[in-house]
């Protein structure tokens, strides 16, 4: 009985429309359409830095930009006018800012921020990874998507000002032994050296071949678990 009662109470022109009436539906459609237009001339005069994969500073001014066009064509109090003005200005302060980056470059790695090399020799940068917001799994993932299956198949990766991560990748007849990263390759870490054979610290990455001994502290980072290192070449 409550439910038909609800059902009965439902205000579907509210659901529907919000506040605005029927006659509102055109003025959304031709504020769509006016915005749209704007939002599109606005990301061609930002040419193609404000469309590839973006920066913080560039997602930053995407979001502005987004906000401004897309208020107007749904808020009826939100007038065109005020949001060509505040499209406009984030548009030219998008010139200014890119001005000065192209003149300064301590003030391009202000606002953009700047490379950083990850892996060396197929061990990790340990003080500049621990300078990055990137977890392990999340980086050891972009690594396996660009068929990398153990460290030693790598010179150097470097963690563009995008994000974007670029690999530089030994020759294969130079592939060394390193640290596998494929799923479930670190659970099987040990502290006793039982084996001799090559192994590699799973904290920094640094490899070497270790004779059998009780505890073995890695000469880098001083961490001691160890797993057995790979030298599997890159499979194109």
């Amino acid at each position: 009985m409550y439910f038909l009662q609800a059902s009965t109470d439902l205000d579907l022109k509210g659901l529907l429309l919000g506040a605005e009436e029927w006659d509102f539906l055109l003025e959304a459609a031709i504020r769509t359409l006016i915005m749209f237009v704007v939002l599109l001339t606005g990301l061609r005069l930002l040419g193609k830095r404000g469309v590839k994969q973006l920066s913080v500073f560039e997602l930053v001014v995407i979001i502005g930009l987004g906000s401004a066009a897309g208020d107007p064509m749904l808020y009826k109090d939100v007038g065109i006018l005020p949001s060509l003005i505040a499209f406009s200005l984030i548009v030219g302060l998008y010139k200014v800012v890119v001005y000065f980056i192209g003149k300064n470059k301590k003030f391009e790695i202000l606002v953009e921020g700047k490379s950083v090399c990850l892996i060396k020799d197929g061990a990790f940068s340990i003080e500049n990874f621990k300078k990055e917001a990137l977890g392990e799994d999340e980086f050891f993932s972009e690594l396996r998507m660009q068929s990398v299956s153990q460290l030693g198949q790598i010179e150097e990766a470097i963690v563009e000002s995008s994000g974007s991560i670029s690999v530089f990748y030994y020759p294969d007849d130079e592939v060394k032994y390193g640290l596998p990263i494929m799923p479930g390759a670190l659970d099987a870490a040990v502290e006793t050296i039982k084996d001799a054979g090559n192994y590699s610290c799973i904290f920094c990455g640094y490899t070497e071949k270790i004779n059998p001994v009780n505890k073995m502290t890695c000469p880098t980072c001083s961490k001691t678990k160890w797993v057995k290192a790979s030298n599997k070449k890159r499979i194109r």
